[in-house]
């Protein structure tokens, strides 16, 4: 059935916001023709969450320490979008990122079926 995710984030400069995920980020790619690159990704999980508003979705890279993580990213020149949010299920912001979007951050601090553990 399922084999995976592909996730599409939308940008006003797409070429800055591939060569971001590509240099900044160190994700390997593919060109699917064109210039048009397809980012490897790390494992992922898929959460849902009930809204009182539209229903919309959300990208997060997870990391396991996000204030190191941040901190690195902060070094190469990215910016965070939001002040850091500790709660009791993870640590989050958002980082902003070329093309004028906002990518969001997190460390998750609950049980994951990445991790094997329940």
């Amino acid at each position: 059935m399922v084999t995976g995710v592909h996730a599409i984030v939308y940008s006003k400069d797409a070429a800055q916001t591939r060569e971001f995920f590509a240099d900044t980020l160190g994700l390997d790619s593919v060109d699917a023709g064109g210039g048009w690159l397809i980012f490897a990704l790390p494992p992922a999980e898929l959460a849902c969450h009930p809204t009182g508003s539209e229903p919309h979705h959300e990208l997060y890279l997870m990391c396991d320490d996000l204030h190191a993580t941040l901190a690195a990213l902060e070094a190469k020149g990215v910016e965070r979008g939001e002040e850091i949010s500790e709660q009791s299920w993870g640590v989050t912001t958002t980082l902003r990122i070329p093309g004028g979007a906002r990518l969001g951050l997190y460390e998750p601090r609950h049980p994951s079926p990445l991790s094997g553990q329940p």
